[in-house]
């Protein structure tokens, strides 16, 4: 359990996103996913000279970009609309033997070496134990995020229940390739529009771009 989340509930009556939250909610319930290449060369020339683990790494970027978006930490949380402090990642472990996998949560670090220490000891832990959750105490502040790595691929459609009350974003990404000197990667977000617009998903990745453009400052 998060001990460090704080849920903090949104006035309705004064908050300045409640008619678009109502509309896209409960008239017009409207999702979208939004698919994009993130340029990681300099990640990709300065993590493994640090002996760092690709997937932690680049999780890492995900994780600030998204706990730096106030929009994407909005969620419901025992039936009230609210925002979290920060969001920590659940993700995938998958497993070579049976092409099965397993999900797994971590504590959130904004310091990017305890990050990444946290997702290594838990998949160190958790290698070998088979099932869908197999690692106790999900915090509700979680967000899933999964990596499809055998595909670079264009673009990415995902759905959940229309009558969920699951509002945070759920992301994907894919095999990393190159092309014109370059390291790309492609990334996809699935959005509840009830909170955030199209300009707050271009927002958010934009700040993973910048992350991963500045990333001599966090992995040095």
């Amino acid at each position: 359990m998060d001990t460090n989340a704080i849920f903090t509930p949104i006035d309705l009556n004064t908050w300045k996103r409640t008619p678009y939250y109502e509309y896209y909610r409960n008239i017009l319930k409207t999702k979208y996913t939004v698919s994009i290449k993130i340029d990681i060369t300099d990640i990709i020339s300065l993590y493994k000279s640090k002996e760092y683990k690709f997937f932690p790494t680049f999780l890492y970027v995900i994780m600030k970009a998204l706990n730096n978006s106030e929009e994407l930490r909005t969620s419901i949380q025992d039936g009230k609309l609210g925002t979290w402090n920060y969001l920590t990642p659940q993700f995938t472990l998958f497993h070579e033997d049976d092409k099965t996998f397993s999900d797994l949560w971590s504590d959130y670090s904004d310091d990017f070496a305890v990050f990444h220490q946290n997702i290594i000891n838990d998949i160190q832990q958790y290698k070998d134990v088979k099932g869908i959750k197999v690692k106790q105490g999900l915090p509700a502040n979680f967000v899933p995020i999964s990596c499809v790595p055998w595909i670079s691929f264009e673009s990415i459609s995902q759905d959940t229940s229309h009558d969920s009350d699951f509002l945070k974003p759920i992301i994907r990404f894919g095999k990393y390739y190159t092309e014109n000197d370059k390291v790309l990667i492609p990334l996809s977000v699935y959005v509840n529009h009830a909170i955030a617009d199209g300009y707050h998903t271009s927002m958010f990745l934009q700040d993973v771009q910048n992350i991963a453009n500045n990333a001599k400052n966090w992995i040095l």
